[in-house]
């Protein structure tokens, strides 16, 4: 009887330690995190020309240059360290009831980088593709940007970046051009140096670009591209 009273004893004196040491705490923000752009979405009242859907990349590029977004009528709704499956859950809510003429995509880097652990790279490339699909359905012209040059993820050094990066932007090239309807803008080209990587001039980290990367190199190519969608659609 002594030994199993002092099992207990042990048994919950560990379990009030995770209490007050270690064990998570309940927080109003779901993995989806719906919440971030709710009261912006709430407030938009014009048609937005084009919603960029994305992570960290197009969370920083809208903090960073807003004036390139407001004088557009261009909405980011970007959210640092977010894989695929999370951005096709808020799709909805973040795009499509925005009601813009296109969604700019650019995802998958953190997938790469395991952010939710590891998935395949087909996984990723279905992921993107069906905010594709939901984009045409409501008569979003979806643009698919390729991910970003990356030779290695600061916070994951082990992964290989490169070759699954350069996998899974020729998938989503591929689907592009035998999809009507989806665009293909490739970044990646324009952006990589000799590694494969983004320079030292356009990041600090090799995976996220600065202000003088986003306003010099980025930007042109993504107004032109939403500039010649608009052309076309408006010749039809």
């Amino acid at each position: 009887m002594k030994k199993i009273l002092n099992s207990a004893v042990v048994f919950f004196s560990l379990l009030l330690a995770l209490q007050v040491l270690g064990a998570p705490k309940k927080t109003n923000i779901c993995i989806e995190n719906f919440q971030r752009y709710a009261a912006l979405n709430s407030k938009v009242g014009t048609q937005p020309v084009a919603v960029f859907m994305g992570d960290s990349i197009t969370d920083n590029w809208a903090r960073m240059s807003p004036k390139f977004f407001a004088d557009n009528n261009y909405l980011g709704r970007g959210i640092s360290g977010q894989v695929t499956c999370q951005m096709l859950a808020r799709f909805r809510p973040d795009v499509l009831e925005l009601k813009p003429k296109i969604a700019m995509i650019l995802a998958g880097t953190n997938d790469i980088a395991q952010n939710q652990g590891p998935i395949p790279v087909d996984n990723i490339v279905g992921n993107i593709i069906s905010m594709c699909e939901l984009a045409k359905l409501h008569g979003i012209k979806p643009v698919i940007c390729s991910v970003l040059p990356v030779y290695r993820y600061a916070w994951r050094k082990n992964i290989e970046a490169v070759s699954l990066i350069s996998e899974l932007n020729g998938k989503l090239k591929a689907y592009a051009e035998k999809t009507p309807g989806v665009v293909y803008l490739d970044y990646f080209s324009k952006l990589a140096d000799s590694r494969k990587c983004l320079s030292e001039a356009d990041s600090k980290d090799g995976c996220h670009p600065n202000l003088d990367c986003y306003r010099n190199k980025i930007e042109p190519m993504a107004k032109a591209c939403i500039e010649e969608i608009l052309k076309s659609e408006a010749s039809k």
